[in-house]
């Protein structure tokens, strides 16, 4: 077997790839699968085949706002969207969460869709904390939670394998900087869509695709 890995240049750096692209000879709309992506040739029946391996989440384990650990079977079978904030940021995060709270708005009915908000201050933003953030959001139940955990572990999460900007930095405001991304993970946990959450035109880009791709679950 031989493995070919191809890096997909995605130009994640201040670059929001909410671009949906039209399926092959149809008319139905597909949305990009994001990331690094692997070649794999095997022989099957004497005959070489080759396989695409997308980039994928791997597994995790963080603590939410309820002091419960959410792991990676959380969100199995689901579609779910996901950011880095922390909740004393003085710069992005409070235009962030007033845009992701229309997007919670508009999944909170459909089981099948879940947020996943990383704090990167674990020291402060402890479950209680995170609880309290989420109350004062009109935030209930389990459908977007608010999850926290080592650094290292949220950073590495981050940057390797969302592809965003979340690192301490002691010469930002607040301590922390981190990316104003939304980010949409199917059901395979391979990224979907990019989208800028610090506008309307990014959240609402980001709430379309997630109905093109629950549509294209359902036909799969």
């Amino acid at each position: 077997m031989i493995v070919q890995k191809i890096k997909w240049a995605t130009g994640l750096a201040g670059v929001f790839l909410t671009a949906m692209v039209a399926g092959c000879g149809t008319s139905e709309k597909k949305l990009p699968i994001l990331g690094e992506r692997d070649t794999v040739t095997k022989t099957v029946n004497g005959k070489e085949v080759v396989d695409t391996v997308y980039h994928t989440i791997p597994p995790f384990a963080f603590v939410n706002q309820y002091g419960d650990t959410v792991t990676q079977k959380d969100v199995e079978g689901k579609i779910y969207v996901t950011d880095f904030f922390f909740t004393s940021c003085p710069t992005i995060c409070p235009v962030m969460k007033k845009q992701m709270i229309k997007v919670y708005e508009e999944i909170k009915s459909n089981p099948d869709v879940m947020i996943l908000s990383h704090s990167i201050d674990p020291v402060h933003d402890t479950p209680e904390v995170l609880r309290e953030y989420a109350q004062d959001l009109g935030v209930t139940g389990r459908q977007w939670q608010f999850v926290t955990g080592p650094k290292e572990k949220i950073y590495e999460i981050g940057q390797g394998s969302y592809m965003v900007t979340a690192n301490e930095d002691s010469t930002a405001q607040g301590g922390y900087i981190h990316s104003g991304a939304f980010i949409l993970v199917d059901q395979q946990k391979r990224v979907r869509g990019m989208y800028d959450g610090t506008t309307e035109e990014g959240t609402q880009k980001l709430i379309q695709d997630i109905k093109v791709l629950l549509a294209e679950s359902k036909k799969s």
